[in-house]
């Protein structure tokens, strides 16, 4: 059984059947294809060549979509690629973490069909809204809490990237302005308290130890684990608070890692968020549908977006949990 499945498997005569879907990570990337009924055909995992440079990186996701195409039946109607850092539909425009710049989306591939780019969390943030927790809500907020920390704007059902591309940028809101300086060069940011990352370091360095993971201080009883937790949610809660008033979401949707800590994490952010929003209702907390799947799905609906075909999604059954994996 696959990751989707449709309410209708026909498909208009000429169409090609299937698109290459690819999300781009700092650390590795996953691709699929995935068919215009939403069946996922097939998904696999491989790394991100990071520490060789931007070059090979470009390389490694040409030579990924290629094997992918390949391995369908026929030639791919698209691809949809999501990936980090500053990017537009048709250039992947700055991406720290990759290092590079200006990449047009023709340089990810040597196959004659249409490309799409999104940006990682935002195009994460589409799937959720056309086929996961989202569905349905045409205003809320995806924030996957991993890592690092950024947000999806999405806005009438579409995310927003603001006038540059740089709309979302949650992790870098100063939540306590006199805190912590950020990699980012800020002080205070909320992705220097609350990301996965930060409360697994910031626990490690208060208690003299060394490798310590954001989940092991969320369920530990230990008082230094206590207080550093508490000042995640601190953050959170105020970082929340700041979005509700500007924005006005229907939701809020939590994912990412530091999500699977359930009512650990839920229960007092929201409860923090209430008391925050003295004048108003606080909008529900829920968590994302899709998991570490969102990413690729999103880009899927990218590649039929690209393929010139953006009615395809809606009417997608989805089950993350029984997608086909090759390793």
């Amino acid at each position: 059984m696959s990751a989707l499945s449709s309410t209708s498997s026909r498909r208009p005569p000429g169409r090609s059947s299937f698109v290459v879907a690819l999300d781009v990570g700092g650390t590795s990337m996953k691709g699929g294809l995935v068919s215009d009924s939403g069946k996922v055909l097939l998904s696999e995992r491989r790394p991100t060549p990071r520490a060789e440079g931007p070059e090979a990186v470009v390389a490694a996701i040409s030579d990924f979509i290629g094997h992918l195409a390949a391995a369908g039946d026929g030639d791919p109607a698209g691809v949809g690629l999501a990936v980090p850092g500053l990017v537009s539909d048709n250039a992947a425009l700055y991406a720290a973490n990759l290092g590079w710049r200006d990449v047009p989306a023709s340089a990810f591939t040597t196959l004659d069909i249409p490309v799409m780019l999104g940006h990682d969390v935002r195009t994460g943030g589409l799937a959720e809204s056309i086929l996961g927790a989202g569905r349905g809500v045409s205003d809320f907020l995806f924030l996957p809490i991993g890592t690092g920390i950024a947000g999806a704007s999405i806005i009438r059902g579409e995310p927003y990237g603001g006038s540059a591309g740089w709309a979302g940028e949650i992790g870098h809101t100063p939540v306590f302005p006199d805190g912590e300086q950020c990699a980012c060069g800020q002080f205070g940011c909320l992705e220097t308290y609350a990301s996965a990352a930060s409360v697994g370091r910031r626990y490690s360095q208060r208690a003299g130890v060394e490798g310590v993971r954001a989940e092991q201080v969320v369920t530990s009883d230990d008082p230094i684990a206590i207080e550093v937790w508490d000042e995640a949610v601190e953050a959170l809660s105020l970082a929340l608070a700041t979005y509700t008033l500007l924005l006005d979401p229907s939701v809020i949707v939590l994912g990412g890692g530091l999500a699977e800590a359930g009512p650990a994490l839920f229960d007092p952010v929201r409860t923090r968020l209430v008391k925050r929003l003295a004048f108003r209702d606080a909008p529900p907390l829920i968590p994302a549908a899709l998991g570490m799947d969102a990413g690729m799905l999103g880009a899927a609906l990218l590649g039929w977006r690209a393929a010139g075909h953006p009615e395809l999604g809606p009417g997608w059954k989805v089950d993350v949990r029984s997608a086909p994996l090759v390793s």
